[in-house]
């Protein structure tokens, strides 16, 4: 018999951890197995979701979720540009992320808050359905590969743009914005880069597929705007911050799509892609075709923070709670 892959072999054993997880449903957790929506759920048909993506990091002071009051509050942001009235506060919200941490082991993980329409009615009137609430971890490695931080990544400037300002709102992170985001990355693959970047409707850089994007020019950094049809962006604003207190010049701006070809250096942002490099774009090499110097600074500042090596000075990790009072309090609340 064959010995199986490394890679399929991970993933096998990261997948049996997480079947055996708990995840957190209108406020009682259940069985990874049983956290389940009906077929003619609202959500499933109209992509009537809004959703987060959050990273609980180990450091030396313990599990701290990373920036947690920003990904609570765009949560609830984007519930209200969406018309859907979440049934939960933001303080409650905010508990809930770190019991559900806690309650699947307290380590480092991926998390995925997720507030969508479910079951009653079907038709694109969403009046009247019901408003439901999950979080889950998950065991997600480097989003775009384990060595993309390392050497960086490919990528293309992809045939879908984002959508025009008055179609879709992408200050808001919603399922239904994301089949554009499925249709760039899907794009860039099949062509055999492993990412693809959008432009917005006027022909200016937008982001990525789930990622925002900046640029390094004569030493200045630069990212589009809001106006050009990106999220706001939670470690994109990271970014900004760390960029700021190394004595970096940021600039927020429309880009043309020829400085991706003449950037000193370029890189995306995320909670999933943390700071990955891009070295090249349309096979065009980024600089030298190698990870620049600023985006190794800005890496390195912002794996000290997260990893608990330097002083969280902007007050970004949010430790979670001890076991025994999660447990005491999920008691409390069935």
């Amino acid at each position: 018999m064959k010995k199986r892959a490394p890679e399929r072999k991970a993933k096998e054993e990261r997948m049996a951890r997480e079947s055996k997880s708990l995840i957190w449903m209108n406020g009682a957790f259940v069985p990874y197995a049983d956290a389940k929506i009906h077929v003619l759920s609202h959500v499933v048909h109209y992509g009537s979701s809004t959703f987060e993506g959050i990273r609980a990091y180990a450091t030396a002071r313990g599990t701290a979720v990373f920036r947690l009051d920003r990904h609570v509050q765009r949560l609830l942001d984007s519930c209200k540009i969406s018309r859907i009235d979440c049934p939960y506060s933001y303080d409650e919200l905010m508990d809930a992320v770190r019991q559900t941490v806690v309650q699947n082991g307290g380590g480092a993980c991926y998390i995925r808050p997720v507030v969508y329409r479910g079951f009653k009615t079907l038709g694109v009137n969403p009046m009247g359905v019901p408003v439901d609430v999950a979080i889950a971890t998950l065991n997600w490695g480097k989003y775009l590969g384990k060595d993309a931080l390392e050497r960086g990544i490919s990528v293309k400037v992809s045939s879908w743009r984002r959508a025009a300002p008055d179609t879709f709102p992408f200050m808001a992170k919603t399922g239904a914005n994301y089949m554009n985001g499925q249709l760039i990355k899907l794009e860039a693959v099949a062509d055999g880069y492993e990412e693809g970047i959008a432009l917005d409707s006027f022909g200016f850089v937008a982001e990525g597929s789930g990622e925002n994007i900046f640029l390094v020019i004569r030493g200045v950094l630069h990212t589009p705007t809001l106006a050009s049809a990106i999220l706001p962006g939670i470690t994109r604003e990271t970014v900004m911050d760390l960029a700021r207190d190394l004595g970096l010049e940021v600039k927020e701006e429309q880009i043309p799509r020829e400085a991706l070809y003449l950037a000193e250096e370029v890189f995306f942002t995320g909670t999933a892609a943390e700071i990955t490099p891009i070295t090249s774009i349309d096979k065009l090499p980024v600089g030298k075709g190698a990870v620049g110097p600023i985006t190794r600074r800005l890496q390195g500042a912002f794996f000290d923070v997260i990893e608990g090596r330097a002083r969280d000075r902007h007050g970004w990790l949010f430790p979670v709670e001890p076991k025994n009072k999660v447990q005491r309090a999920a008691k409390k609340a069935r």
